[in-house]
């Protein structure tokens, strides 16, 4: 059980770390330009390593359930790479949106379209796994033209 899912596991936790640098990111800010809780506004840097970490907080949740669900009903390893894709997009957002806001576009496009393709993988494997017989793999899919290939 666990080889069908270790490297979704250790997506997982790559992003809950990540998770943890953005916050330890706010926590520095917060001492450098001495902005005490609850307070959110103050120095121009320190609301846009705010503003980072709360959008990339925000949206961690999907990409975690989105990541599971694709990596078990339609294939581990393309919903693993797709979300160390995903958490790649999102560090360098974090560090384009902490530069200056508009430093945050491209990355944030980036993850998005990530996150789209993540909810198509996962709606593909449940689909077929409701409608496809039970013997139906996306492997053997997937390893179909690999295999055509191989008889040439």
């Amino acid at each position: 059980m666990r080889n069908q899912i270790d490297l979704l596991a250790t997506v997982t936790v790559l992003g809950v770390l990540e998770q943890a640098y953005f916050a330890l990111q706010v926590i520095y800010a917060r001492r450098k330009y001495k902005i005490s809780p609850p307070a959110t506004a103050g120095h121009p840097e320190f609301e846009r390593i705010f503003r980072a970490q709360v959008n990339c907080s925000e949206y961690f949740p999907i990409f975690v359930s989105l990541l599971w669900v694709a990596g078990i009903f339609f294939h581990q390893g393309v919903a693993a790479a797709c979300g160390l894709l995903y958490l790649y997009t999102r560090f360098k957002y974090f560090q384009g949106y902490t530069t200056a806001a508009q430093g945050r576009l491209g990355p944030l496009y980036a993850s998005a379209w990530l996150l789209w393709l993540l909810i198509g993988l996962a709606v593909a494997g449940l689909l077929a796994h409701f409608l496809l017989p039970r013997s139906f793999t996306w492997s053997a899919v997937l390893a179909q033209p690999l295999q055509l290939l191989g008889t040439w």
